[in-house]
């Protein structure tokens, strides 16, 4: 623990400029010296002190063998890798970088329908085929939870030789799967499983939170540290274990996904998060799930409001959850989800993580207090007491609709000639476009799969119901881009 004490990439940083250096390479502001008058103030000369690039005394993140490589090791030790890389390009260039390392064009994965975009980039920047699950849907919040071990099972068996399993775990709302028996049951097959932890890099530091990755078992994880961990927007880490994947492919495939021009202020911030983390998660943690605790009791004595806890668990795909994410539906007062952001921006100031269509959702971290918590319920109080005497309880309308047959991979789709065509007129054709109700979020189709007569349906459906169908380039649902069909010459 001792040596966790230490940031050897910021007091490197602080170190180079203690020494007054001189410089006459970019960034061309100088030390703020080139800047806006304005804007150089507000953002202040420390901040703009350590805006620098991978200049040969504070090392190359490309090719790290100083002081970056040093905080990745404890960084690899605090999250209990085997090897963490740095990434200034959020989570989505580690996702992208996961699956890349892991497929060719033509290989398969096993994946949640609901992936996040960043996976269907990776789809078509690999090539690989997507052999899709349907996770758990949530009929009384209207919400999808995860892929269960018996689905990942079952497509295994189907598909032995898929390259890996992609799991999301904790989901967006803070509910996880048995991810060590999906660990298990792939590794039965040798296969790899990569895990987005976008929302899970503080379960590493509470035995209360769920399992994390790593522990778990899993081959990689990328885990954004900027969401929960402290650090900065757009800072995260890769890390991996195990023999299933190479290091050295994975360090490669991540470089070509990384600027050369990385910020040394989120590398920094990495670096200090770690160390803040491993020397003081813990009892941070506690304090902040002392907080939420209090807020999910005093919510739900609320009335026409509901903040779901260990009523989450107890199925196939709720084996454990986050209680930081503070999960609010709002059904029963009649509203949206997005009707009561709109009114606590309005009204109170505050803003969420997230609305759909029956709930908000907002994160209690280290950076709140008892002040912060009261002070949303005040808001929450005061919402019931604004619409309770016109409150009526909106019906759940949520499912999963039917996955399409694959016609050819999203990479072939991405770079295959288009057309527009009516969407009413798209029955049998190729889609070149995603499109999803929100909630569930789940893709309706995506590029390269068969437009069906049930889609078409399942589309009209929604809309009747009043939820949002998006994705479309064309907003007002009327047309969609289709693979162009060849003609025949004659």
């Amino acid at each position: 623990m001792q040596a966790h004490n230490r940031t050897p990439l910021f007091d490197g940083l602080l170190k180079h400029i203690n020494n007054h250096p001189v410089p006459f390479h970019i960034p061309g502001h100088k030390n703020g010296q080139g800047m806006e008058p304005t804007f150089r103030d507000f953002i202040g000369k420390n901040a703009l002190s350590i805006d620098l690039i991978n200049i040969s005394p504070l090392d190359d993140l490309h090719h790290p063998s100083g002081m970056i490589k040093e905080a990745e090791a404890l960084a690899a030790d605090a999250f209990g890798a085997d090897y963490t890389f740095f990434s200034v390009q959020g989570t989505s260039s580690p996702i992208m970088a996961m699956v890349m390392s892991v497929c060719k064009p033509g290989d398969k994965i096993i994946v949640p329908r609901n992936i996040h975009k960043s996976v269907t980039s990776a789809l078509i920047f690999s090539g690989a085929i997507p052999i899709f699950v349907h996770p758990e849907l949530d009929t009384r919040l209207g919400i999808a939870h995860g892929i269960t071990p018996l689905s990942v099972e079952h497509a295994i068996q189907q598909h032995p030789d898929a390259k890996a399993v992609f799991v999301i775990n904790p989901t967006y709302y803070g509910v996880a799967a048995d991810l060590k028996r999906i660990v298990d049951i792939s590794h039965q097959y040798n296969i790899p499983v990569l895990v987005d932890e976008a929302h899970g890099v503080h379960i590493h530091f509470h035995d209360q939170l769920p399992v994390s990755a790593m522990a778990a078992g899993a081959d990689l994880a990328a885990t954004s540290v900027h969401k929960l961990g402290g650090s900065m927007t757009q800072s995260s880490v890769l890390n991996m274990q195990g023999d299933l994947v190479k290091k050295e492919h994975v360090q490669s495939i991540l470089s070509m996904l990384t600027t050369t021009s990385t910020s040394y202020i989120l590398l920094a911030s990495l670096d200090a998060a770690r160390m803040y983390l491993k020397t003081k998660g813990h009892k941070l943690i506690e304090n902040t799930l002392t907080l939420a605790e209090s807020l999910r009791q005093q919510i739900n004595q609320l009335d026409y409001l509901a903040c779901p806890g260990d009523d989450l668990l107890g199925t196939n795909a709720t084996y454990s959850y986050d209680p930081t994410k503070i999960l609010i539906s709002v059904k029963q007062l009649g509203l949206t989800g997005y009707d009561v952001e709109k009114w606590l921006r309005e009204h109170y100031q505050i803003e969420v993580e997230l609305s759909d269509m029956y709930n908000i959702l907002c994160i209690i971290t280290p950076g709140d207090n008892k002040d912060t918590i009261q002070y949303l319920f005040t808001a929450l109080r005061a919402l019931v007491e604004t619409y309770q005497t016109q409150a009526y309880e909106k019906k759940v309308h949520v499912s999963a609709p039917p996955i399409p047959v694959l016609q050819m991979s999203p990479r072939e789709a991405f770079y295959s000639d288009t057309e527009v065509i009516p969407l009413k007129e798209a029955s049998g054709r190729v889609s070149a476009e995603s499109i999803m109700v929100y909630p569930p979020g789940i893709p309706i189709f995506i590029p390269g799969e068969i437009i069906s007569d049930e889609s078409l349906r399942y589309i009209e459906a929604n809309v009747a119901a009043g939820l949002p169908v998006q994705g479309l380039e064309d907003e007002s649902l009327k047309t969609i881009h289709v693979i162009k069909e060849m003609q025949a010459i004659r």
